[in-house]
């Protein structure tokens, strides 16, 4: 299969634009699409926002959580020097999908996040081929947990080893991210689209607010950029 095929085998996002009369002020839907992020369901999120003094439909929520997420920042281009990549497995309206993410393990930075309903080395050297044209990868050492991810990284030019230790830091953010989505949903109900852009949402809130105590404090992309 092509490379360019695989990469279009990625779920992307159709979103609608949802602006144009949109009464409600900008920080007020920034802070609802946080508080979403953070682990706040729709509904829980609609009801902060009425003890606010806020009004707003379920649906708008909706759009806004949307809307704004697709709008929100990207990681800082970044130079890592070892960084793990793994997959998990998600359940989508019943049947499962891959997310594949790569995180940086000094500075705790997600790189990167994609979703693929396979798994295996091809969409293994997919993701790596993104993730090279995001990021500066011409001395990173890629630490991963099978030699599937050492085939695609060959395919790629790119280096890798074989580690079961400090690659963990990936299997923690999965669990992390999991919490958040067992605490609503055993599988989620909805279009691939909405599942990609939760998952991106999360990586804003981890990478842009969330203080990580190996850090001291400091978020991920405090430590790149400071």
């Amino acid at each position: 299969m092509k490379l360019a095929d695989l990469l279009s085998e990625c779920f992307a996002t159709d979103l609608e634009e949802t602006w144009e009369r949109e009464r409600t002020a900008t920080p007020v839907r920034a802070f609802a699409v946080q508080l979403h992020a953070t682990g706040c369901s729709l509904r829980e999120t609609k009801q902060i926002l009425r003890y606010l003094g806020v009004e707003r439909s379920h649906q708008a929520v909706w759009q806004w959580v949307h809307r704004l997420a697709d709008s929100g920042h990207n990681p800082p281009e970044a130079k890592p020097k070892r960084v793990a990549v793994d997959e998990t497995a998600v359940k989508i309206n019943g049947e499962w999908s891959w997310l594949y993410a790569a995180i940086d393990i000094e500075t705790k930075l997600i790189l990167d996040v994609e979703l693929f309903g396979r798994h295996g080395t091809d969409p293994a050297a997919a993701f790596l081929h993104r993730l090279s044209e995001k990021h500066d990868l011409s001395d990173t050492v890629f630490l991963v947990d099978g030699y599937g991810y050492q085939t695609a990284l060959s395919r790629l030019g790119l280096s890798g080893r074989l580690d079961y230790v400090e690659r963990n830091l990936i299997e923690k953010w999965f669990h992390t991210l999991k919490m958040r989505v067992d605490r609503f949903h055993n599988s989620w109900v909805g279009s691939h689209g909405s599942v990609r852009e939760w998952f991106i949402q999360f990586v804003q809130y981890y990478n842009f607010q969330r203080p990580h105590q190996a850090l001291d404090g400091r978020t991920p992309v405090e430590e790149v950029t400071n």
